[in-house]
This record gives C-alpha cells, sequence and structure tokens, in this order.
C-alpha cells in the first residue's frame, strides 16, 4: 500500500453542507486539505450509521459515495450491498456494531445512490468496481462483508484478486450458479407488486417470513433504515434495478466458480427460508470453501441476519475476533 499523499485519491467529505476535498494517507486519520473542516469532522466525534457523514472518493474520474466510521486501528469491513439498494438500505444495528469494534465501510457502487456514471451489466464488472474503490481509499487488506447480490459481488472480489481479502462474511447468497436464482425476477417483480397493491415496501415481502415474528422483524427493520435523516441517498433508478437484476440472473446462469482453493476464513449466514436466494445454496457455498461456518437462522428469510441482528453481530465479531 502506498503511503504517499502525492499518489493517494483525493476523497470528498460532506462537512455542514460543505464538500471538503481530502487525501487519506494509508490507514490513517484524513488530511484535510481545505480550511472548512470544522470540530464536527473531529477523529474525536463518535458517529453511529445514522449520523456519519457521507464521503467520495474519486475513482476513475467518478466520484463514489460512501460512509466510514468505527475503529480505525486494524483491517476494515467493507460492506456490500444487495439488490436495489443505497446506503441508507444499511442496517444500523448491524453497521453500529460491527463499528463497536472495527471499522467498517458501506459505499454506491457506479450508477446507484449518490455516485454517479452508470451501473455495471454484470457481477464481475461490479466487482472490479469495488476493488477500484477500495484501492482508491488506500487499502491493500480488506474484510468483505457481503449481502445478496453483494455477497456475489464479494466473492467476485475474491476471484478477481485474492490477495485483497483477509476474511469473508456472506449473508443471504450462494455461489456462482446457485440452484433457483434463475428465477430471481419473477419472484421479485411478484413480491414489487405484493408491496405495490399493499403500499408496502416490496422489503417487507422479500425479506422476511410472513409468520407473526416475521412480520414484526420485517416492519422493525423497515423502521430502523429510516433512522438517518439528512444526508440521504437518491433512491436507486429503475433503470439501474433492471440492469442489477439481470446481472443476477446472467451469474446464476454462469459456470460456477472454483471455491475450493481459498483457505481464508468465510462465515456464511442465512434464514431458513431464503426464497431470493434459496436457502440450500448457503449450505452449499459453505461446503465449497476449505475454512468454513455457516448459521441458519429460524423462521426467517433472505433478510435472516436483519431479522437476528442481535445475535448476527456476535457471531460476526466473534468470527472476526479469531
Amino acid at each position: 500500500m502506498t503511503n504517499n499523499a502525492v499518489t493517494t485519491a483525493t476523497q470528498y467529505a460532506s462537512i455542514d453542507n460543505k464538500q471538503i476535498a481530502y487525501r487519506k494517507i494509508g490507514n490513517g486519520t484524513p488530511i484535510i486539505s481545505t480550511s472548512n473542516a470544522q470540530s464536527s469532522n473531529s477523529k474525536n466525534v463518535t458517529y453511529t450509521y445514522a449520523t456519519v457523514p457521507t464521503q467520495f472518493a474519486e475513482v476513475n474520474g467518478i466520484k463514489f459515495a460512501y460512509r466510514s466510521y468505527g475503529k480505525e486501528d486494524g483491517i476494515p469491513v467493507i460492506y456490500v450491498n444487495h439488490l436495489a439498494a443505497t446506503m441508507d438500505n444499511c442496517d444500523p444495528r448491524i453497521m453500529d456494531g460491527i463499528a463497536a469494534a472495527h471499522q467498517i465501510i458501506c459505499f454506491d457502487n457506479k450508477g446507484v445512490g449518490a455516485t454517479k456514471g452508470k451501473t455495471q451489466n454484470t457481477i464481475q464488472e461490479m466487482a472490479t468496481d469495488a476493488r477500484a474503490f477500495i484501492h482508491a481509499l488506500g487499502y491493500d487488506r480488506v474484510i468483505l462483508f457481503g449481502f445478496s447480490m453483494g455477497g456475489m459481488i464479494a466473492q467476485e472480489i475474491l476471484e478477481q484478486e485474492p490477495a485483497l481479502v483477509h476474511k469473508l462474511i456472506l449473508t443471504g447468497t450462494g455461489p456462482r450458479a446457485s440452484v433457483g436464482l434463475d428465477k430471481i425476477k419473477s419472484v421479485t417483480f411478484g413480491d414489487v407488486l405484493r408491496g405495490l397493491l399493499s403500499f408496502r415496501d416490496p422489503k417487507f415481502y422479500l425479506f422476511f417470513t410472513t409468520t407473526k415474528n416475521g412480520k414484526a422483524s420485517a416492519k422493525a427493520f423497515l423502521n430502523r433504515i429510516k433512522e438517518r435523516t439528512e444526508n440521504r441517498d437518491a433512491k436507486i433508478k429503475n433503470s439501474s434495478f433492471l440492469t442489477q437484476l439481470n446481472a443476477i440472473k446472467a451469474w446464476a446462469l454462469d459456470t460456477p466458480a472454483d471455491l475450493s482453493k481459498y483457505k481464508l476464513p468465510v462465515f456464511v449466514a442465512n434464514g431458513d427460508n431464503d426464497r431470493m436466494v434459496p436457502t440450500p445454496n448457503s449450505y452449499d457455498l459453505a461446503k465449497r470453501f476449505q475454512n468454513s461456518e455457516i448459521v441458519i437462522y429460524p423462521d426467517a428469510g433472505h433478510g435472516g441476519i436483519f431479522q437476528n441482528h442481535e445475535a448476527f453481530v456476535k457471531q460476526a465479531l466473534a468470527f472476526l475476533a479469531k
């Protein structure tokens, strides 16, 4: 990793409604390059996911939006998001839970939320963009935490650049060519329609079971992702959503990857009734890695980690501490 400020990418932070340019030296504290940064961005400020500033890193001429907070001493955790998600779809309880012990960074990939550009057509291209973003922040070793489509992107990052990945957390996801994943469009469109007819967010149906417990967890999760009230992302465009959906289906029909060659630690988690990425694929995913562990939550769907966020955070932190 290069620790020279001259070669480190220029980044931008939104502070007091002003965009501040700075450069980050290695894994350390950002070096602000203007005089507009006030104590509100002091390293002594304790952020939650509801208050952490949105920042921007320039990658190949495009400013990638991201949020970064938590303990900065150590290998950072990069959260890779799901289908149709912006940074505002991250579960604050999970983000804050990980941030209590690690630096955690989430971002909007190209063409999503506050990041400009065109959404890529394949999962592999999305992985290439994610890698470029990670390197623009100055990192050459990270922990990847992917949910759903983010888990697919994380696997492709590992395939493209194994040395970049220290550990993997793969949730609500399966391996390339997952069984039943080719039906992702019909499942998604069906629940989007249900959401429109019932005036509910489609994630109420896509992520959670229809049991009493599942419905209560869905309502709680949807309330949590509204906790952030300032500097929220724009919702994903329909064109980007459809591009992502097509990319997932193509990935489902692609040639399986040989994951058995990787020795890094992998933690897999899902609900026992995932309809988007059917749960048997999570078992299959864990079996393909040499050094993996798996947790399947009962009475839980695709968003099992959101439904069981307290248990998941404890399990994830224990995995990261090994």
